[in-house]
């Protein structure tokens, strides 16, 4: 990278039979692995392919350069936090405004605690990779299935459902990282979903007129 140039985070290809897909899904488990090892800083293209047990020359079949494999990692750990945010709220549709609060909250914890000792490598990952378009993607995932529920609640209607979901949406994004800059232990997600889902439901409570 002598030339001053930014190396490329588009994969060179995206698996499409059976035998790719558990390739690549090989090698994004040996990234996990190599990251909670050695931290970003040591991670190597050649660690990462010794590990998931396959040559280099696999993995370059995929991803170009180290930037790229984190960068696609990254991505699909956002993506499952988005996608359980989805799935709290198609599972939640039409309850009340307590049960959409706690939902939310204990769904996308869950998400995150499950992928908690990788948490603190990815948030370096983030910071130091121009994850701006990921993460956007994946908030805005969140933001249309938040303000879809809140059309449906059962005890209240929403002057401006769009504004809430993105002021909820932000909250979740933004406080939990600064929780997951470490290793959380159990004790501090029980009270993270706690403290959480009393500002859900409170704010909640405010926006909303009786239905």
């Amino acid at each position: 990278m002598g030339n001053g140039l930014a190396p490329t985070l588009t994969p060179r290809k995206s698996p499409r039979q059976d035998r790719s897909i558990a390739t690549v899904d090989a090698i994004f488990e040996a990234t996990i692995q190599v990251l909670l090892s050695d931290g970003p800083t040591r991670l190597t293209t050649t660690r990462v392919a010794h590990r998931a047990g396959v040559s280099v020359g696999t993995l370059y079949q995929y991803f170009p350069n180290k930037q790229a494999l984190l960068f696609a990692v990254l991505e699909q750990h956002l993506s499952t936090l988005a996608e359980a945010v989805e799935n709290a709220c198609r599972d939640n549709q039409g309850a009340n405004i307590e049960t959409i609060a706690a939902g939310v909250v204990k769904a996308y914890l869950a998400a995150r605690m499950a992928q908690s000792e990788i948490s603190p490598a990815l948030y370096l990952v983030a910071m130091e990779l121009d994850a701006r378009a990921l993460i956007e993607a994946a908030t805005r995932r969140s933001e249309q299935a938040i303000e879809a529920l809140l059309f449906g609640a059962s005890d209240g209607r929403f002057n401006d459902p769009y504004v809430i979901a993105q002021t909820l949406t932000a909250v979740i994004f933004g406080t939990v990282p600064a929780f997951c800059m470490r290793v959380m232990p159990h004790a501090a997600s029980v009270e993270a979903e706690k403290q959480l889902t009393l500002m859900f439901s409170g704010y909640l409570a405010a926006s909303c007129k009786a239905a």
